[in-house]
């Protein structure tokens, strides 16, 4: 078995873009003048204003609106999007923990939407899930206490069968969870200067500038995927830092594309937080694999002086040649574990940008298109003068012990896509056999109790599996404890093909026995297309 932080062994490897926007009557920009128009500009990082809302009656109050607009991804062409108070995404909220937030959501789309508030532990009328969405012109108002520990956790659609296209348009953003005990530990923590937010985001042009969002049958199954990278909306953004220390806080926003990331000098980092919070202790590492909708803190030490590029390598995870086989898990690799080349197809240098002809053409004939990308996330260029670095703290978080001894039962999800007509149909993409139905509760669970579930994919391609209401803990795969990447609190977890995860879960604080939570993959084309069910937290 491979651990999560050497999936791809020494080097770092790239993957498939598989049939992204490849189909008839789309006229996608040809050749590489675009592209090298915004490659030699290299724009400065665009970070995400904070926003720390407005106190009002002891609350912390958030006006957000959705809406259209105009972005420049490229120099001078003009994308059209929908973000959050402005064009693309939308502000990094701030709070802390022991707030009562108000989220004041209005809407100037022209389809309904909804706002989740991703890794959150909140009453089900408060989550933005597709029980409450918000119409044309409409409004919706979300209150609750925030009981999380400090963490970046990140806001996005949630629309039914349309979280897909709204989040790739733009509608998502990230939130800063702040508390006293982290606020005290010696890290990087000024926004913008050596604390950076970095949302990562793959994606497809046409010629005219505008997103392709193609809904082939083929980018249903796998996910849709682009071929030029975004970060915080920009492509491929260059950072000038201006401290000897920088944390990273990335989340992973692609709808479907799984990265690696690392640095191209191979120098090592370390990793101290991952989705609910701070780890118990810095964890030494040379990569990080996130899956969509996983995030993770890093801090990485320029005191050399020398620049420095992070890289995305885009992971095709998929079960065609030792069907099946884990990709994760702890301890050594032995040979009769090692995947083969089709689990992870090599590497190609080269920059994102805008499809060209040939690659469009190949793309037509089978959307399988075996163009192997490796994405320039950020060029970190130091300073002349910079603060200098802060000692790493031996100790981050205290986290309670893993103990399933109180449980009250385990519940068994079972991740499939079934194939041929009965996908065309609508009905491949289930959990327990069943496809997403919004007028049908599949789980209850009562307040105040601990439950196992134990989530095994019978597909063969991996699945980040997401939870709405509880962080959990991973208690093992396939029997095997996690590797020390997912020993911290979780949301999401990628379980791979033949794999079975235990997680142990929480259940406090709310009950209603009428609006659900959701469970579902965080590939969100499978999400919309049914791969996902509802259950409610009783009394």
């Amino acid at each position: 078995m491979i651990d999560r932080r050497s999936i791809l062994g020494g080097a770092v490897l790239g993957a498939g873009v598989l049939g992204i926007a490849a189909y008839a009557g789309r006229d996608l920009l040809i050749g590489k003048k675009a592209t090298l128009a915004s490659a030699t500009a290299r724009s400065q990082l665009l970070v995400p204003p904070l926003y720390s809302g407005e106190r009002e009656g002891g609350e912390r109050v958030f006006d957000l609106n959705l809406r259209h607009g105009v972005s420049h991804f490229f120099e001078g062409i003009e994308t059209p999007t929908i973000g959050i108070n402005q064009p693309y995404l939308g502000p990094t909220l701030e709070m802390h923990a022991g707030d009562t937030v108000r989220m004041n959501v209005t809407s100037d789309l022209s389809e309904t939407a909804t706002v989740h508030w991703h890794g959150f532990h909140l009453p089900a009328r408060a989550d933005g899930g597709p029980h409450q969405p918000i119409e044309p012109g409409g409004s919706w108002t979300a209150r609750f206490d925030v009981r999380q520990r400090a963490a970046m956790f990140w806001y996005h659609s949630h629309a039914h069968r349309r979280s897909g296209p709204q989040v790739y348009q733009g509608l998502a953003g990230m939130i800063y969870v702040r508390d006293s005990a982290s606020e005290a530990l010696d890290l990087p923590n000024d926004y913008g200067i050596d604390d950076i937010p970095l949302v990562v985001q793959d994606r497809a042009f046409e010629r005219d500038g505008s997103l392709v969002y193609s809904t082939r049958m083929h980018n249903i199954m796998m996910g849709m995927m682009g071929d030029t990278m975004l970060v915080n909306g920009v492509v491929e953004p260059v950072f000038e830092a201006k401290s000897d220390r920088l944390r990273l806080r990335l989340v992973n926003g692609s709808n479907a594309r799984f990265y690696r990331f690392g640095f191209d000098d191979g120098r090592s980092f370390h990793q101290i937080g991952t989705d609910g919070g701070l780890l118990t202790a810095p964890l030494p590492t040379d990569n990080v694999v996130l899956a969509p909708g996983e995030r993770a803190q890093v801090i990485v030490d320029v005191s050399d002086g020398r620049p420095v590029s992070l890289l995305a390598d885009g992971l095709e995870i998929m079960g065609m040649g030792n069907m099946g086989r884990g990709m994760r898990g702890s301890g050594s690799m032995g040979d009769s574990d090692r995947p083969t080349d089709n689990w992870m197809m090599g590497d190609r240098g080269g920059r994102g940008g805008m499809m060209g002809e040939e690659e469009r053409r190949d793309g037509m004939m089978g959307g399988m298109m075996d163009e192997r990308r490796r994405f320039i996330v950020l060029d970190i260029q130091p300073a002349a003068s910079r603060r200098r670095a802060i000692a790493m703290p031996r100790q981050l978080a205290t986290l309670p012990q893993v103990d399933p001894g109180n449980l009250v039962r385990t519940r068994r999800f079972v991740l499939d896509m079934g194939m041929g007509m009965r996908m065309m149909r609508g009905g491949g993409f289930t959990i327990n056999g069943k496809s997403m139905d919004t007028q049908r509760v599949d789980e209850t669970v009562r307040v105040n109790t601990t439950e196992i579930w134990q989530v095994e994919n019978a597909s063969m391609m991996a699945h980040p599996f997401h939870i709405h209401d509880v962080q959990f803990r991973i208690l093992d795969r396939n029997g095997r404890a996690p590797d020390a990447t997912e020993q911290g609190l979780k949301d999401t977890v990628v379980v791979y093909p033949g794999e079975a995860v235990r997680l142990l879960l929480r259940f406090e604080d709310y009950t209603d026995p009428d609006l659900p939570y959701m469970y579902h993959c965080h590939i969100l084309e499978h999400e919309d297309a049914g791969m996902m069910g509802q259950f409610t937290v009783t009394a």
